[in-house]
Order: structure tokens, then C-alpha cells, then sequence
């Protein structure tokens, strides 16, 4: 694929971004060690879906497995005691990567952020009187949790979001007024993975003062910021590493305060997780600790790349690639708001911050035709397709973000879902078509730390094939997440 002679200039860039300082390094470590981008002739813009890997990463890992001797890690001989050791220190380099005191905070591997959310909903002591507050804007994983509290006769609160810029209100009044000596827990979003906004991480010490644990999804905000645990100190922080530097996949961890753990009460044991099981006496004993949580055998094959990988962004300092992706997203913010139909109509739509105060690299969008008509999402996603440009296109599994930004209210949902139900039978196109000319769903495009300003123009210029163009009648479909 060849990419077009654009009117996008890296110098009309950098008289833009005078001081980012990234671009050399970074643009270096892609041409070393992503060649197969632009060899492929690949637009990657879908890095909070997931990150992608350096070819050392992958080498030196290949590398390690093929002279190293390594045994299932829940006993002592040698190659067990190995693995263990490796275990240890995947640990101990995750908690430094973030600054956390090991006093305060321990490591939980498992296989991805969405399991870490699953441990804590699982086994915190919701009870009636006490109290889960989200905001809207949280992932499904992050959603799910209420069905636990919800079982467990706890009350649900959504916070909900200001509809232009998508953050939240003053959490005070959706906080106070509960039991604090009940179990009450918190859970927000560093950074939302639809429309990139970044809530304000005071919302913790708020929370805390009014008696909640708190959970901090950090999924999408830690591939492209600094998450000091010294200086924030939420409870439960759930990570996925490919989201961060690509490989491996299958691997996430829960960080989590020991004092907050220590409340944690397991529905389930299973094998790594306990001390002592008897059937005669029907009693177990959870092991100590992180331990009690990291059920079965661990992926202990996949642990050093952990370590692997966190060397790579250490060297690459977080603050360098926060300032690079937030110059080229602040580049191409501009530069979408600036397209406009001959008739002056705008033809794209952001949610959430159009500027870069309060906010990442995710910009969640939506075209629109000459009348103000929505070309559909899936078209937009299609023909990026034959473009090679990666983006993301529906739902994102963020409903609460959707549905404020989209506009579609409670009794929207009803009606739809009502509609679309048939003999007991749920129709999820039948609901998306039920909501009519509202879009059900967003185009997505994110940028990571080889993000390049070609990469950029390349998108602007895809974009701008929809000027003056005016939007199809396409049944709408159920969005992916």
C-alpha cells in the first residue's frame, strides 16, 4: 500500500509541538523494532484495544524459554524453585514499574484485567446496607460487578456523566449519606477506554475519607502515563500488560493494598490457593496473601516477558510517550474538528474532550454527512479496512459512555429491548435497529507510543474521503466490543 501526498506536514507539526521531545526516540524504536508496520503497509490505531510488540521483546523471550529449564511452580525442586523465583521477581519489577510500596501493595497475576475485576466482585463483603458507587463510565468488566452486589442485597449507584465532555460531576453527594462501617467500594476509571477522558484521581482520597475502598481500572491509562502508587492509593488497580507493550497476551495482574485484600473473602478455592483441604473434616485453609488469589497454575512461562516488557517501558520513560501521543493527539484533534462540508457543517463528531486537558489518546467519533446525517460505523470500519487502517467500531463495552455520549436515554433501552424480544427470544440487531436515526455505536481511534505523525496524516486523509459525501441508509447493526 502506497500512502498519499498529503497537505499534513510533520513541520506544520512540530511549529505546533515545539517542545515534544519524543518523536526521535520513539520513531527509532519503530523503525528498529516494528518494521513490519509500515513493511505491511499497516495504520495501527486501536492501542487500547491492544498494544503491540517489539520484535526483541518477543527474541529475547524465544531466547530465555529455549536455555532455560523451567517446572510447574507449586513445589520445591529445582526447576520449580526456578520458576518460583522468576514468579518473585515479576512481582517485585511490577511494583516497582509503579512506584508501590511492597509494605502496602502485592502483585496478583491473572489472565487479564477483566479477571482481576472478577477476584475482587467475587469476593468482596457486599451486605445489605452497603453501598456500590461507579461512574457510568466504566467498562463491562468493571459493570459487571454490580450483579455481585446486587446478589448480596447491596445498594447501586451510577454516577453520571457530564453528556459534552463525558467526565462526572462532584462525586460528594453520590458518596455520602452511607454507612461507613458497612463494606461500601468505589470503582472509576483512570482513563475511559471509549472516549479517552481522564477522570480526576481525587476522586480516591474523597472516596476514602468517606469510607470506601476504591477500584482504579487502569487498563487503558497505564500504556501511555505514569501511575505513581506513592502518590495515589487506591485499593484494587487492574492491569492488562498487552495493553501495554503487546506481548504476551493471556497475562493481567490485580494490585491491590494489603488492607484492602485482607477484607476479601473467596467463594472458591482451588488448587495454588490453599493451605490444607480435608473432605473427612470438610474444612480448607486459603493460603497467605496474593496466594489465596492466584487459582490453579499460573502462566509461569509467560511471567519473564512481564519483566521483559517493563524494562522496555522503563527505558522508554512514561512521561516521554505521554507527551508523544498527547502531541499527535492533540494534532489530530485539530485537525478532524477542521473538516468541514462546502456547506460548513462539521463532518465529525467527538465525544468526550476535544482538546487535550483531561484526557488520552482514545478519540471516540462519529461522521457525519452535508444534512447532519450519521454515516453508519460500520461503514466507516469497513472502508478503513481496505485502507489498512486499524481502528475500533461500536460499543467499545463501555455502555454507560455510549449511551451518554449517543444519547439514548433509559426509556430508549426499554422500549428497544421490549421491541426487540420475541417469544422470550432477544434480538440484538432488532434492539440497534429499534433505536432508529441515533447511532448505537462510535468509531474509535487510539494511538500508542509508535504512533507516527505518517500514521496521523495517512487517517486525516482517509477522513476527509467523506467530505461532501452524503450518508447511506444501512440497517444498523449490533456493535462489537
Amino acid at each position: 500500500m502506497n500512502k498519499p501526498t498529503t497537505t499534513y506536514t510533520f513541520a506544520d507539526f512540530r511549529a505546533r509541538y515545539p517542545d515534544c521531545d519524543g518523536f526521535q526516540v520513539l520513531n527509532e524504536l519503530r523503525q528498529q523494532e516494528y518494521r513490519r508496520l509500515d513493511q505491511q503497509g499497516h495504520v495501527y490505531l486501536d492501542y487500547t484495544g491492544g498494544g503491540l510488540y517489539p520484535d526483541k521483546l518477543v527474541r529475547e523471550h524465544s531466547e530465555f524459554l529455549r536455555k532455560t529449564v523451567l517446572g510447574n511452580p507449586h513445589s520445591q525442586n529445582p526447576t520449580s524453585l526456578a520458576s518460583t523465583h522468576l514468579m518473585q521477581q515479576a512481582r517485585q519489577d511490577v511494583l516497582r514499574y509503579f512506584r508501590a510500596d511492597p509494605q502496602d501493595y502485592t502483585v496478583i497475576f491473572t489472565a487479564n484485567a477483566s479477571a482481576a475485576l472478577k477476584l475482587v466482585g467475587e469476593s468482596y463483603p457486599f451486605q445489605p446496607g452497603s453501598h456500590f458507587c461507579l461512574l457510568a463510565d466504566n467498562h463491562n468488566s468493571v459493570q459487571g460487578i454490580r450483579e455481585f452486589a446486587r446478589h448480596k442485597g447491596t445498594r447501586i449507584t451510577y454516577v453520571p456523566l457530564d453528556p459534552h465532555r463525558l467526565c462526572c460531576p462532584d462525586l460528594r453527594p453520590y458518596l455520602e449519606h452511607w454507612d461507613a462501617d458497612k463494606p461500601n467500594l468505589f470503582a472509576m476509571p483512570a482513563q475511559s477506554n471509549f472516549s479517552g477522558v481522564q477522570h480526576p484521581l481525587t476522586a480516591i482520597e474523597l472516596a476514602h475519607e468517606l469510607g470506601y475502598d476504591v477500584i482504579l481500572d487502569a487498563a487503558a491509562f497505564v500504556p501511555t502515563n505514569r501511575l505513581d502508587l506513592r502518590v495515589i492509593k487506591p485499593d484494587f488497580v487492574p492491569i492488562s500488560f498487552y495493553k501495554m507493550f503487546g506481548y504476551p497476551t493471556g497475562v493481567g495482574a490485580l494490585i491491590a493494598r494489603r488492607s484492602a485484600l485482607a477484607k476479601l473473602v473467596r467463594p472458591w478455592f482451588g488448587g495454588g490457593t490453599v493451605q490444607l483441604v480435608s473432605t473427612r473434616a470438610d474444612l480448607h485453609i486459603l493460603a497467605d496473601d496474593y496466594e489465596a488469589f492466584e487459582d490453579g497454575t499460573p502462566n509461569y512461562l509467560l511471567l519473564p516477558a512481564i519483566s521483559m516488557g517493563l524494562r522496555l517501558m522503563e527505558s522508554l520513560d512514561a512521561d516521554r510517550i505521554h507527551r508523544w501521543v498527547m502531541a499527535l493527539t492533540g494534532y489530530l484533534l485539530e485537525e478532524m474538528q477542521a473538516l468541514k462540508h462546502d456547506n460548513g457543517a462539521p463532518l465529525v463528531r467527538i465525544y468526550g474532550p476535544t482538546d487535550t486537558s483531561a484526557r488520552g489518546g482514545s478519540i471516540a467519533f462519529n461522521l457525519m454527512d452535508p444534512r447532519g446525517e450519521f454515516f453508519p460505523y460500520q461503514l466507516v470500519e469497513k472502508e478503513a479496512n481496505t485502507r489498512n487502517i486499524s481502528i475500533r467500531a461500536g460499543c467499545f463495552c463501555n455502555p454507560g459512555a455510549g449511551e451518554f455520549s449517543l444519547d439514548i436515554s433509559a426509556e430508549d433501552v426499554r422500549r428497544c429491548v421490549k421491541a426487540a424480544t420475541v417469544d422470550g427470544q432477544f434480538d440484538v440487531n432488532r434492539y440497534h435497529e429499534c433505536l432508529g436515526s441515533k447511532p448505537s455505536g462510535a468509531v474509535r481511534a487510539s494511538l500508542g507510543m509508535v504512533t507516527n505523525f505518517e500514521d496521523i496524516a495517512y487517517f486525516l486523509n482517509f477522513l476527509a474521503t467523506y467530505l461532501n459525501r452524503f450518508a447511506p441508509n444501512i440497517a444498523a447493526k449490533a456493535p462489537t466490543c
